[in-house]
């Protein structure tokens, strides 16, 4: 049993480098290519919606420096990897506010998505300056300047409102490096997802790496708020 939506936190960037004795900067390098590989490992299975958690709203605490590069990264990553985006019929979508990112990076991120609007085999959904909490209280507005009443204003309707719809929830959220936290992730979707940590820093979650998370999974009996016996009756 594959999930239909793979949603992953990508940690540990920075502790790869300095266990190496290499800048930070290398670290995030690193991780592209773990994502590039996640990817096409998604893709070659037929996982339909792969989420990755690329940049978050507390992410512009940072130093200068360090954002600067990420973005840097972010659109040297985006120009090369569109033409497989293509290949691979895979759709790029942005989760979060466009809209305060730094101008040359908007155009090339919303660019992309452009090109790829009619790609269907694969979303690749990147959370860029996302927070979760934020996406509740957008959807929130959203509803409210819609001049909802009460009793419309079902999950359905919520859902509507966020990044993701039209998407599946996540079925499996992945954090690397050891952490056991959701990070302000997902956090409507992540209702009944499946969580799996591992120790492994993200450089190094290889395509074998999410093997072993994708067979965890298939191990387990997803309840949705259900008693066994009420699973058996179906």
């Amino acid at each position: 049993m594959l999930p239909k939506h793979v949603a992953v936190i990508m940690d540990g960037n920075g502790r790869w480098a300095q266990k190496r004795g290499l800048p930070r900067a290398e670290g995030h390098r690193a991780g592209t290519e773990a994502a590039r590989a996640v990817v096409t490992r998604c893709r070659e299975l037929g996982i339909g919606h792969l989420t990755l958690y690329t940049f978050s709203r507390e992410n512009w605490s940072r130093p200068a420096e360090e954002v600067r590069f990420l973005f840097d990264l972010l659109v040297r990553f985006l120009k090369k990897e569109t033409k497989l985006l293509l290949d691979q019929d895979i759709r790029l979508k942005i989760l979060g506010e466009t809209g305060d990112l730094p101008f040359g990076v908007r155009q090339v991120v919303e660019s992309v998505a452009e090109k790829t609007k009619n790609c269907g085999s694969m979303t690749l959904n990147l959370a860029l300056n996302y927070g979760g909490r934020d996406e509740i209280l957008r959807a929130c507005r959203n509803l409210s300047a819609k001049g909802l009443p009460a009793e419309a204003i079902t999950e359905e309707a919520f859902a509507a409102e966020l990044y993701t719809a039209g998407q599946p929830d996540p079925d499996l959220i992945i954090r690397t490096s050891g952490e056991l936290r959701l990070s302000n992730y997902l956090l409507f979707q992540a209702a009944y997802a499946e969580f799996y940590f591992t120790e492994v820093l993200w450089p190094d979650f290889t395509p074998a790496e999410l093997d072993k998370a994708l067979e965890d999974f298939a191990q387990r009996q997803r309840r949705f708020g259900k008693t066994e016996a009420q699973l058996e009756q179906g």
